[in-house]
């Protein structure tokens, strides 16, 4: 049985017992008995897949999983802890189970690679054993990730904030642009063949449709609308008719 399989049996248990109005009865102690021995009959009614496997070469496994420990000397590592011999194809095996199971992330980050193997190098010329260099090297990796994806979410802000701010440049400039904020205000604006619109959301969530000349213009109703795609609509036929304005 996979882990996620024993974990999938396990909370099925838990929630069956948990379905008792009763709180008297889940406080039995003879329930939470009958409750442990279903538990563990439960797990115990398939035969363990993964033979060579125990619980410490397990937890090593998994922690190595993402820190791109040279595979050949993780496998010699592994069959250095109690327990029979293991193939490459034992550990690639287990190893892709692990990876599997549902919520695990457990894959490497190609980005952290280069360093990780930097650091095994270093670790392993210090002298530090095996199982604490995979600890490091474990905290490293998913330091390293977080930092990683913090500083992509940064750039990714700026360039949002960039974008934003070049849409509004192009806009007061009188250049044709996608719907922009001005000034944080709930209204957005757009200019399309050269003509400028001003969409602003009502109090019933519906929109109004101004044709404006400037963002301060109280501009001239072009209709009411309940989504930002139906004025889209309009503003594509309203946009290339010949000019209204006298």
């Amino acid at each position: 049985m996979f882990d996620y399989e024993r974990q999938s049996t396990v909370r099925s248990l838990l929630f069956r017992y948990l379905e008792s109005p009763s709180l008297k009865h889940l406080r039995d102690p003879k329930q939470v008995d009958g409750l442990a021995e279903s538990i563990l009959t439960a797990l115990d009614r398939t035969g363990p897949v993964w033979e060579k496997w125990d619980a410490v070469r397990g937890e090593f496994l998994k922690a190595a999983a993402k820190a791109w420990i040279p595979f050949d000397e993780l496998v010699t590592f592994l069959n250095g802890l109690p327990g029979p011999n293991l193939t490459k194809t034992d550990v690639a095996q287990r190893l892709r189970a692990f990876q599997e199971e549902p919520y695990a992330h457990l894959y490497p980050d190609e980005r952290v690679k280069e360093a990780c193997l930097a650091l095994y190098a270093a670790e392993r010329e210090a002298g530090t054993e095996m199982a604490a260099i995979i600890g490091a090297l474990q905290e490293f990796a998913e330091a390293e990730e977080q930092r990683l994806d913090e500083e992509r979410q940064e750039r990714w802000r700026e360039q949002q904030a960039a974008d934003r701010l070049a849409l509004q440049r192009r806009f007061l400039s009188g250049a044709d642009c996608k719907w922009t904020a001005l000034d944080g205000s709930k209204a957005l604006f757009l200019r399309k063949n050269g003509r400028a619109f001003r969409l602003s959301p009502t109090k019933d969530k519906r929109w109004e449709l101004h044709r404006i000349e400037a963002p301060g213009d109280d501009g001239e109703l072009m209709g009411l609308y309940a989504t930002r795609g139906a004025a889209n609509k309009v503003i594509e036929k309203l946009a290339y008719e010949p000019e209204w304005r006298r």
